[in-house]
């Protein structure tokens, strides 16, 4: 049975480190210390494309991916040596103060071209292994929708829209998980749009196409602002 629980880590760089810094330091020095944490069963980081930052800052500098077995072993992740010098070092780059962890279900929507839902879940997929681009979408459903429907519907009526984009190489969606919505609480984010194209070429024209604006014109059932943030990223593949 594969992981089924993933941690996404939103992070933003320290306000004195470039954006070259950052992503070095986290790279090569930050990624091996969380790689080496026993019961880690994938791990990716999400870098931002530099031309990105052309127009000022974006909403984030990277995310990172964690995948586990299950609870269990999320529980005991927590207390291991390593885990614990991971969260130390995390000052070295990242502003601390704004750092968002979100427990998240993933769900498979498209992968390698096939248009049908895979399952849930963190297999290495062959398309994302060998796509150029990388998007993820900071999704907030509306605030009259029940969290479960709206998770719902992302994913059974909105999601097969997007997955007609014939040059779309694969996309997962990463539901938040009902847990964070207990006594009224709500998560910075109900979860994260993830896209992969060959190239940029590819990603431009799939806005061109009469699937990709089917998907925009289902957004304002479910979306809660009619412009998603997103962020362009190279994918590094720390842990496979």
């Amino acid at each position: 049975m594969g992981p089924v629980i993933k941690v996404c880590e939103l992070v933003t760089r320290r306000p004195d480190l470039d954006v070259l810094a950052f992503q070095r330091y986290w790279r090569d020095v930050h990624g091996p210390i969380v790689a080496a944490i026993p019961g880690l069963a994938r791990y990716v980081q999400s870098h931002p494309r530099l031309g990105g930052y052309r127009n000022g800052p974006l909403v984030y500098d990277g995310v990172a991916e964690l995948w586990v077995q299950d609870k269990a072993a999320l529980t005991t992740m927590a207390t291991t040596a390593q885990f614990v010098a991971a969260k130390a070092d995390e000052p070295n780059f990242i502003d601390t103060t704004t750092l968002v962890e979100l427990v998240v279900d993933e769900h498979t929507i498209k992968d390698s071209g096939t248009g049908k839902d895979s399952g849930t879940g963190a297999e290495q997929s062959r398309a994302a292994q060998h796509a150029a681009i990388k998007s993820i979408g900071f999704v907030r459903f509306r605030a009259d929708l029940a969290v479960a429907e709206a998770q719902r519907y992302w994913r059974e009526v909105h999601a097969p829209l997007a997955a007609e984009i014939e040059v779309l190489r694969r996309y997962t969606q990463s539901h938040v998980r009902l847990g964070a919505y207990r006594d009224g609480r709500r998560p910075a984010w109900d979860g994260l749009a993830m896209t992969w194209f060959d190239s940029l070429e590819d990603m431009r024209a799939s806005a061109r196409t009469p699937a990709y604006r089917a998907t925009i014109e289902d957004g304002p059932l479910l979306l809660a602002s009619p412009v998603t943030p997103t962020i362009l990223c190279h994918e590094l593949v720390l842990v496979p």
